[in-house]
């Protein structure tokens, strides 16, 4: 199965290079909701209509979705959208989407009416993928890290506690089986990287409803397969890692 995903990271290198996002160029429409899946990025803060590099929320969009739903696509028969929803956090069209992913929340800017819309997805049953932390002071900023987002998933979920994955836990072995968390390829040479999570009402034994990856940057490595940038072997488990979340959230 490894060498499959190492296959498919070869052919996603022939993507152009010259794919680079603008600053300040519209999302792309969302597909109408047909049933069908579709990957969901939740945009926040004063412009949800836009992306580029220079707004957090849509770092690696929309390259990093399409080269991971191309993966899904080969590897099962889920049959996703090519291309990625992007939703508000108080749009209530996220509730009819099973998994959202959210990135750079390090300077997350959270609404009451975010928050809200945030809590009854998770509480509906949805799952949240949190990936793309920065280090406190990254690149001179005053904020980003670990704090911000914490403070803000306690005006999420106040009662919930973010605890530290195992290498047992369910979602690491809900397509490939992923034994070990330490030494995982680290997109910004800032120390081992770590995974955290939210589980429902607070116990391992049952959902998890909230998978962070903190301090890395799974879906760059997505972007950039297509650009050669990574090796191959780092690209593929960063691919294995999104594959048995999203497999995990459409079965939990």
């Amino acid at each position: 199965m490894t060498r499959v995903v190492v296959a498919l990271t070869v052919l996603l290198a022939t993507v152009s290079a010259g794919a680079q996002m603008r600053r300040g160029r519209p999302i792309n429409d969302n597909p109408e909701y047909d049933g069908q899946f579709t990957f969901v990025r939740l945009a926040y803060g004063p412009d949800t209509a836009h992306f580029s590099q220079q707004i957090p929320w849509s770092h690696d969009y929309p390259m990093g979705e399409r080269h991971f739903m191309q993966i899904m696509n080969e590897l099962t028969s889920l049959g996703a959208h090519d291309d990625v929803n992007t939703i508000a956090l108080d749009d209530p069209a996220l509730m009819k989407y099973p998994l959202a992913y959210i990135i750079e929340v390090g300077w997350w800017s959270l609404s009451d009416r975010e928050a809200a819309g945030l809590r009854a997805f998770l509480l509906k049953g949805g799952f949240l993928i949190v990936d793309d932390f920065k280090p406190t002071g990254w690149r001179g900023m005053r904020t980003g890290g670990w704090e911000p987002f914490a403070e803000n998933m306690k005006r999420v979920l106040p009662e919930a506690r973010l605890v530290d994955m195992k290498p047992t836990d369910t979602v690491f072995h809900s397509f490939f089986e992923i034994n070990d968390l330490n030494h995982f390829p680290q997109a910004y040479n800032s120390g081992q990287p770590i995974f955290r999570g939210i589980f429902e009402d607070n116990d391992r034994r049952k959902r998890l409803m909230v998978m962070v990856n903190y301090n890395t940057d799974v879906s760059q490595f997505w972007e950039w397969s297509g650009r050669g940038f990574r090796p191959f072997d780092e690209t593929d488990e960063a691919y294995k890692l999104g594959v048995n979340y999203l497999m995990y959230g459409m079965t939990h």
